[in-house]
């Protein structure tokens, strides 16, 4: 990209990110276009108020004559009529990545926070560490931290905070995202089979993380889980130093003295006590990669640990969408197998009184395939009552690859647990009316929006309420 660029075109300009890369491109004196499918608040306001012409569905005639550079998204694919002119007229094109590259990251001090969970948690926690820390850092999440305005922000700090995805680049660039990120501080915070439309087995996951780890100075540093196998496995050889974080005796920083409350998680690293305002293993893991992380970068414990302490979670984590009758309704953004068992796990230390209800929609490219066939309902069956949506868009699955949601239900009510299929939101919110009481908790396992179910929930809970004060 010369300098001499000045029009960029988003194509695809309503996703999280590439709002705010936009966005802050024409901070920056850029004049900016896009187009998108689905412009509605509060992102399609967020741009018209920047100034940014937003056209609404993808056409050949949205492509501004004179742009100089056209930007594709990670969602669109071929078939896509803009994107298929932009190659019939030879325009240049580039992903989203390589703009972040080139106009943000060069130079910049970028801490990159990779796994197969907890990259969003982990990514908020270090961001808000640093700018609690006065560094006020740029960063990019894949989610809302509560403690900020939005999931992205681009300042003139030296200190750049990502969130890492494996997920491949673009259509043209089958790389994981994490490749463009020049990353001077790696966490890799788990590795596990997921995202069965990119990658076919493991193996080819490790071998992205260990070209991603290729990439990191020897003056940088690599924080990974020394307690998962698939993470030591992926760092042998690896050219940067490494520190392994974790629970296990042979972490090079160990955490110790985990003691559990129904509102925040207590532990130690390096002499140095931690509060986190959240409960379950995997926070006080993410935590805890923070901690280091903000550590090599020349924070103070005592910081640090002032600003654990003040972090107020993610939106769609655990989230607590409201209590009816005494019945909680939980939003969590879980969908895979052992992310869905850990919440299970925590949210019963934050309500241990009464049931708790799982309600979960085979959503995600993986979860949508039989691969966790056996998984899943071990996870689901951490719940008491589990109610399940049937897969989405089962046509995009070979038959012989899909989930058998059928087979789900069974191997759960052979753990003794209830489980049933329902065939619609309505109807699940309606099994779940009639199977909790004051006291349970519903948590509602989705990648999805799943048709505004939480609300729906919410209401029902109202009526059963009002019905019985009558």
């Amino acid at each position: 990209m010369a300098t001499k660029t000045k029009h960029f075109h988003f194509i695809g300009i309503c996703g999280t990110a590439m709002g705010a890369v936009a966005a802050a491109m024409k901070e920056r004196g850029f004049k900016i276009t896009g187009s998108d499918s689905a412009v509605y608040p509060p992102i399609s306001t967020f741009l018209e108020e920047r100034g940014i012409k937003i056209f609404r569905g993808y056409r050949a005639a949205n492509l501004p004559e004179k742009a100089d550079v056209i930007v594709v998204g990670n969602a669109i694919s071929r078939g896509n009529e803009e994107l298929e002119e932009v190659l019939n007229r030879k325009l240049p094109y580039i992903s989203l990545p390589e703009v972040l590259k080139e106009q943000f990251l060069r130079r910049k001090r970028n801490l990159v926070v990779t796994g197969t969970h907890g990259k969003t948690t982990t990514t908020s926690l270090l961001t808000w560490v640093l700018f609690k820390s006065g560094r006020d850092p740029s960063y990019l999440i894949g989610g809302i931290p509560r403690n900020f305005t939005g999931g992205a922000k681009f300042t003139d700090s030296d200190f750049v905070v990502l969130e890492g995805d494996e997920y491949d680049t673009a259509f043209f660039d089958k790389r994981s995202k994490f490749m463009h990120y020049l990353p001077e501080v790696v966490i890799i915070n788990n590795i596990e089979f997921d995202h069965a439309d990119i990658f076919n087995n493991i193996d080819e996951i490790k071998l992205s993380f260990r070209r991603m780890l290729r990439l990191v100075p020897r003056t940088g540093l690599v924080l990974v889980n020394g307690d998962d196998k698939n993470c030591l496995d992926v760092v042998q050889d690896c050219p940067a130093p490494v520190i392994k974080v974790g629970l296990g005796p042979e972490n090079d920083r160990r955490v110790t003295d985990l003691k559990y409350s129904a509102d925040q998680t207590d532990f130690v690293i390096n002499a140095q006590p931690y509060t986190v305002p959240m409960n379950g293993e995997f926070n006080v893991r993410n935590a805890a990669m923070s901690v280091c992380a903000a550590e090599f970068i020349g924070l103070e414990p005592v910081k640090i640990a002032d600003a654990l302490s003040h972090f107020k979670g993610v939106a769609r984590r655990q989230e607590l969408r409201g209590e009816v009758a005494g019945i909680k309704v939980v939003d969590d953004f879980g969908h895979h197998p052992t992310a869905i068992k850990q919440t299970v796990d925590a949210l019963k230390l934050r309500y241990p009184t009464g049931k708790m209800c799982a309600i979960f929609e085979p959503r995600s490219n993986t979860t949508r395939r039989n691969i966790f066939q056996k998984d899943l309902p071990i996870a689901l069956g951490a719940a008491e009552v589990c109610i399940l949506a049937p897969v989405a868009d089962p046509h995009k699955v070979p038959e012989g690859e899909r989930l058998n949601v059928q087979q789900v239900l069974d191997d759960i009510a052979r753990m003794g647990r209830k489980a049933f299929l329902e065939p619609n939101v309505e109807a699940i919110v309606t099994r779940a009316m009639n199977m909790v009481e004051a006291g349970d908790t519903i948590v509602v396992f989705s990648n999805g929006g799943f048709d505004g179910i939480h609300q729906k929930l919410l209401d029902a809970l109202a009526l059963k309420e009002a019905a019985v004060a009558k």
